[in-house]
This record gives C-alpha cells, sequence and structure tokens, in this order.
C-alpha cells in the first residue's frame, strides 16, 4: 500500500515480547504488562535514511518500575535505529535514556510506583529531541554535584547527569508544567552537522 511502511517494533516486558506491525500514518495505544503505555506515530523514512521534515512523535508512559527503564531504553535504541544513525549515536541516544528514565524513577518519583515518567521522542529532520518528565519536585541542574571534582568522586548522585551531557549535543533541565522535572536532550544528524561545518 503507498503511503505506508510497516515497522516490526519488539518491546521487552517482564512476562512476555510483544511484536506488533504498525502502518506509517496511525497512532497505536499497546498497554504492556509492565505499566507501560506508548502513543506512536510511525514515521516513513525519507529516502535519505532520515526523518522527513514534519516532526514525527513517540510518547512512552511509564509506571515507576525498575523494568520502566530498560524499556525505555530500548525504544530509544529503536528510534534511534529507525531515525538512521549509526551503531555509536545509538548506544549514546540509548544510555542518555535510561540513565533520564533512572533518575525520574529513582530521584524524581522516589519508586513511587503510581508517579508516572512520561518520555517524548520528537524527530526532526536536523535532530531527535527527547523529554523525560517525572511526577516529583524538580530540581535545579546548580544542586547536582560534579562527580569529577575530588570531593565528589565517591559520591553516588551527578554520574547520570554527566553522562548525558556528554553523549547528547543539548541537554536541559526545565520544571514542569506539573512541577515534576523535564529533562530535555537532542542529539543532531551527524549529517547535518557536517553540512553546517
Amino acid at each position: 500500500m503507498q503511503g505506508h511502511e510497516n515497522i516490526t517494533l519488539r518491546v521487552r516486558s517482564p512476562l512476555e515480547i510483544a511484536t506488533r506491525r504498525f502502518p506509517s500514518n496511525r497512532v497505536c495505544g499497546i498497554d504492556l504488562s509492565c505499566g507501560a503505555v506508548l502513543r506512536i506515530h510511525v514515521p516513513r523514512i525519507g529516502s535519505n535514511g532520515w526523518m522527513p521534515s514534519k516532526p514525527q512523535r513517540i510518547e512512552v508512559v511509564l509506571e515507576s518500575l525498575i523494568e520502566s527503564i530498560a524499556l525505555a531504553e530500548d525504544v530509544g535504541v529503536r528510534v534511534a535505529v529507525a531515525a538512521g544513525f549509526d551503531e555509536d549515536d545509538q548506544y549514546k541516544i540509548g544510555l542518555a535514556v535510561h540513565e533520564a528514565v533512572m533518575n525520574a524513577f529513582q530521584y524524581g518519583n522516589e519508586q513511587h510506583r503510581e508517579r508516572k515518567i512520561n518520555v517524548v521522542f520528537e524527530l526532526f529532520t536536523e535532530k531527535l529531541e527527547i523529554r523525560v518528565t517525572d511526577q516529583g519536585t524538580g530540581f535545579h541542574l546548580t544542586d547536582v554535584p560534579d562527580p569529577r571534582e575530588d570531593e565528589n568522586v565517591l559520591s553516588d548522585s551527578g554520574r547520570g547527569v554527566l553522562l548525558m551531557k556528554a553523549f547528547m549535543d543539548e541537554f536541559a533541565v526545565l520544571v514542569s508544567a506539573a512541577g515534576g522535572a523535564e529533562v530535555v536532550m537532542a542529539k543532531r544528524c551527524r549529517r547535518q552537522i557536517s553540512q553546517a561545518s
């Protein structure tokens, strides 16, 4: 069928692997046993292997469960693959998503299962933007200790933020409309970076 592209999405849950085929112009909701709901608009990939000029959006709503961290990372890597990122950037995007969701689970939502973690992947022609929002009280980057400083080397906080900053091209922490933390990070397409130079 013209205008459609079937993409197989495998999402791991603690109990099963769910595989579904989605037409490229449909929004689908999947309720997974580990508490995730995915609202997906699967984009059609352009001839150059990158996304079309119209932004595409994938939203994942997760319960505050330890299993949600790996699920979000897996979705992040799959989005990066579909968007045409190389293996190195796929790994970096996956790890950045892992760290952001881990922080939302551990610090923002304080492991309260009923609190949700929202992860939004938005694909633009020049970059992939990722937003991770928790239902906690929020935080300021200036309050996060730098783990590279001598007095913080043995501390268990700050490393995730350091990794996200190192692996992504853009990184910021905002206060969400509901008052929680909203981590906003982006990875630019290397083709766009090399064309700009």
